[in-house]
């Protein structure tokens, strides 16, 4: 068997790598996506880093505070009233900034009324809290609750075969869903991969073609309850008119196939897609 270079893997995964990328911004302007699409190692460094950076922070300006005030000159004196109490160094500072953005509310160090500074930084520390929280949890909730694992119990078929069906040529293959919650509005389709040079002699290395697996007829909406047989009718609208079985076993190519749909328990969006490559593992009459 030949070793060929896969477009998308048999998992679907899909085996393409952005290179020389040089507007990089356009990553910036949608935070919230590109934080989203991280991988899990990066989501946790971003997440804990968000958290550590901002406490460290708003604990340095707490420290400026009292450093610029006096109020680490007057710690032993009682008559003396400063920005915060019991504030007696850096780390109290990083600690007073923990629980004031945690809302944690020890209540051993507590902000004074004589301090204008102090409760103009704890109300800006207070919204900018809540702006981290939200971001930052949100995108770690909708991170987790991406139905990637989902796919993994709709499986394809390991082989696909050519053979005839109601005196007709088709290309079939199978597909069912292991769970017994169902994927609501499941839809398929089908994509030749292949190279392909125009009659215009431009070569096109990845070129997309439709493989209609009944969506003129509707067939391609799916209640996949059950698993069901997926059909692609070899006719002369069909790529594979022209081709024989021995072309076919020597060709380059790639077939796609996406199903997508809803997960019934929680409504949110599920994709698989799987691959097969030229040529076919078994074949029937023809």
């Amino acid at each position: 068997t030949r070793k060929r270079q896969r477009y998308v893997e048999k998992d679907g995964k899909c085996n393409v790598q952005h290179g020389n990328v040089r507007e990089t911004y356009r990553y910036l302007t949608d935070i919230f996506t590109t934080l989203v699409d991280l991988k899990w190692r990066f989501s946790l460094l971003i997440f804990i880093l968000a958290y550590a950076l901002t406490w460290l922070f708003f604990g340095l300006i707490w420290w400026v505070i009292a450093y610029s005030r006096g109020d680490l000159e007057h710690l032993g004196d009682h008559t003396w009233t400063p920005c915060v109490n019991n504030l007696n160094g850096f780390v109290s500072a990083f600690l007073f900034s923990i629980e004031t953005e945690t809302t944690i509310g020890y209540g051993h160090r507590v902000i004074t009324d004589t301090c204008p500074e102090g409760i103009v930084l704890l109300l800006l520390q207070a919204i900018l809290g809540s702006m981290v929280n939200a971001f930052m949890v949100g995108c770690m909730f909708v991170k987790i609750s991406q139905p990637n694992k989902r796919a993994e119990t709709l499986v394809f078929s390991s082989h696909a075969v050519v053979s005839l069906r109601d005196d007709r040529l088709c290309l079939m293959f199978r597909v069912g869903d292991l769970r017994d919650s169902h994927i609501v509005e499941a839809s398929i389709r089908a994509k030749l991969i292949q190279s392909k040079q125009t009659q215009e002699g431009e070569f096109i290395p990845l070129d997309q073609t439709d493989l209609s697996v009944g969506f003129e007829t509707g067939d391609d909406r799916l209640f996949l309850v059950s698993p069901l047989i997926i059909s692609h009718e070899i006719d002369e609208r069909s790529p594979f008119w022209d081709v024989s079985r021995g072309q076919l076993e020597r060709d380059d190519f790639e077939i796609v196939v996406i199903l997508e749909g809803m997960v019934e328990a929680t409504g949110s969006g599920v994709g698989a897609a799987r691959r097969r490559e030229g040529a076919w593992s078994s074949w029937g009459r023809r």
